[in-house]
């Protein structure tokens, strides 16, 4: 980079190039069943959460290609899929998390010696900061994918997809793209022309419903959204919201790969009393959390800048959300309302119910340094 660029351009400039991978690992609890039993290659296999009141109650977990084939997708009815499969020698199985997590955990091992930073969202996703590995290059990016898969492949047997992008928002997408074990990358100056044409519910948050009131405002595509007035979106959906849609679909953001953890952090986790997508009772467990939470930052004196929920849906999967606050505070109002925002955000973009919930705060910051991360706020860094 030139030495004449100013801090400002260089910020910019830095925020332009990251490169990032989105690594989903192909139909992972069916293909970690034919890992386990290689006969099952080739038949349809679906995994289902069994509800237990019969045989056939529950939800098809994760099914793979063959099973696809036949409509049978995650998340619809075990008796459904069961009707559809009629006639094939399709195999059901109930989910195995223990043995799903130890394969995960194998795979995750690998991935992480390819990253400058890592980020697991899932057990079967993650994202990848290859910026610094790569220098920015986005061929080097999709060699290093390929070496990637190789290790996955050859040390645990398992294949993947790959998504490369500049943020995380299109490197998700993008990984849908090419599935089973395919790569799509998106470089800088594709961002418009790849997300512009996609339905908009390829969006993260645009589910059934908000596309149903987009679809009602004329917004069909991410196109349509990225052109729509971004005062109109709040106005519709909220300051949150609004804003995150006019973003996403502008291919914006700069939201870091962070390990969970990474940094100190408070948390609380804890068991609903039945599976649940009512926001009402999430909220009600959240926020005994959150006044333990406070209990503890005014005993160490601290504030946080990001606030994050923690989800274990009913087929065991976490998923973690997070948001980052413009600056730092101890305001319990503002964690309240911003675990209750992010939840309503991630129910429109999933159709499971929640078995777990959880509360997290990091960044924290002693009430002594207040004034130095003041400052630091307005470096061109976050603008």
């Amino acid at each position: 980079m030139a030495h004449g660029f100013s801090a400002l351009n260089t910020e910019v400039t830095t925020l332009q190039t990251r490169v990032i991978i989105l690594v989903d690992l192909d139909y992972f609890f069916a293909q970690a069943e034919e890992l386990r039993n290689p006969a099952l290659k080739g038949k349809p296999v679906v995994v289902g959460m069994y509800s237990g009141r019969t045989a056939d109650s529950g939800a098809v977990s994760t099914s793979n290609y063959e099973a696809r084939k036949y409509g049978v997708k995650s998340g619809i009815p075990l008796f459904l899929a069961k009707k559809r499969l009629e006639g094939t020698e399709a195999v059901f199985l109930p989910v195995d998390y223990n043995y799903y997590e130890q394969i995960s955990g194998k795979i995750m091992q690998i991935l992480r010696e390819y990253a400058d930073g890592f980020e697991q969202v899932g057990i079967d996703e993650a994202y990848l900061d290859v910026t610094k590995r790569t220098g920015g290059d986005f061929e080097a990016a999709k060699t290093l994918v390929q070496e990637m898969k190789r290790a996955v492949k050859s040390q645990v047997g398992v294949t993947f997809s790959a998504g490369i992008a500049p943020n995380k928002l299109v490197a998700k997408i993008a990984s849908d793209v090419q599935k089973p074990d395919g790569v799509t990358a998106v470089l800088p100056s594709e961002v418009e022309r790849f997300l512009a044409p996609l339905p908009v519910d390829k969006l993260l948050g645009v589910g059934r419903k908000t596309s149903a009131k987009m679809a009602s405002l004329g917004i069909k595509t991410i196109g349509d959204l990225a052109r729509y007035d971004p005062q109109r979106l709040i106005e519709v959906f909220g300051k949150t919201l609004g804003a995150y849609f006019h973003n996403a679909a502008n291919g914006i953001d700069n939201e870091p790969v962070q390990e969970a953890g990474e940094a100190e952090s408070i948390s609380r986790i804890s068991t609903l009393k039945e599976d649940t997508r009512d926001i009402v009772a999430i909220i009600e467990k959240t926020g005994q959390q959150v006044e333990e939470i406070g209990k503890e930052i005014a005993q160490r004196g601290v504030r946080f800048k990001q606030v994050g929920i923690i989800a274990v849906m009913t087929d065991l999967t976490a998923k973690t959300r997070i948001q980052t606050l413009e600056q730092p505070t101890n305001d319990l109002e503002v964690l309240r309302k911003t675990v209750r925002e992010i939840f309503e955000k991630y129910l429109s973009e999933s159709q499971l119910e929640i078995r777990r919930v959880g509360v997290k705060i990091a960044q924290l910051t002693k009430e002594e340094t207040q004034q130095k991360q003041l400052t630091s706020f307005f470096q061109p860094s976050n603008v």
